[in-house]
């Protein structure tokens, strides 16, 4: 069955937005007395489970998580408002594939994030929707965000092409029957990415992934 819809994972795919989000949770974390290494972040990264769970075990009470927590979307606001996060290659590559795939964004970001994250950029202009956290049941490794995805176009898995870059969407994408490449990602280079259909070293090698014969330069 031919491939006619790519959904594209966000953080670290379309911006470059997951390191600034793990200096966000240690910013917080340090503020209650704990102290996290890239690698401890990875584990939960991989996992699907939260960085917060640390501050659970060593007692840390609900509220002081729940305020934890909230300084660090207020500490990933500011980072996302004065970092550069962009991605070579990207705007580009949606021009080309756009004639030839609809597509649609399916991150776990928060839907506040995600809306600063877009508010003077076109990526969105390229997608037929964007599914965020709230938009679905289970957020990823489950398959919940790419079924939602899968019924929103009225397709079926195998139409499809899900881009990722981290184990956990991949887990995603393959437990919803839909065909991963992963995009190397400095921030993700130690996960396991066993089972992903390609690999591509940037965005710009997708539309050659997708299709052979594809020339850059035209």
């Amino acid at each position: 069955m031919g491939k006619k819809y790519i959904l594209w994972d966000h953080d670290g795919v379309l911006v470059n937005t997951e390191r600034w989000y793990f200096r966000a949770n240690e910013r917080a974390l340090l503020d209650e007395g704990i102290s996290i290494t890239e690698n401890e972040y990875m584990f939960f990264m991989q996992s699907g489970m939260s960085v917060w769970t640390i501050a659970e075990e060593r007692g840390i009470s609900d509220a002081s998580i729940k305020k934890g927590k909230a300084l660090r979307d207020k500490y990933y606001q500011e980072y996302l408002l004065a970092e550069d996060i962009e991605i070579p290659g990207v705007a580009e590559v949606l021009e080309k594939l756009k004639h030839r795939f609809s597509m649609a964004i399916v991150t776990t970001s928060r839907r506040e994030d995600f809306e600063l994250i877009h508010r003077s950029r076109r990526i969105t202009d390229y997608m037929d929707f964007c599914l965020t956290s709230g938009d679905y049941a289970h957020a990823k490794p489950y398959p919940d965000p790419y079924l939602a995805a899968v019924k929103r176009f009225g397709a079926e898995p195998e139409e499809c092409i899900a881009v990722e870059d981290s184990a956990r969407g991949l887990k995603s994408a393959i437990a919803a029957g839909i065909d991963c490449v992963i995009i190397k990602h400095e921030f993700t280079r130690s996960h396991d990415f066993t089972g992903a259909w390609k690999m591509a070293d940037s965005i710009r090698d997708i539309p050659h992934i997708l299709d052979p014969g594809y020339n850059p330069c035209t």
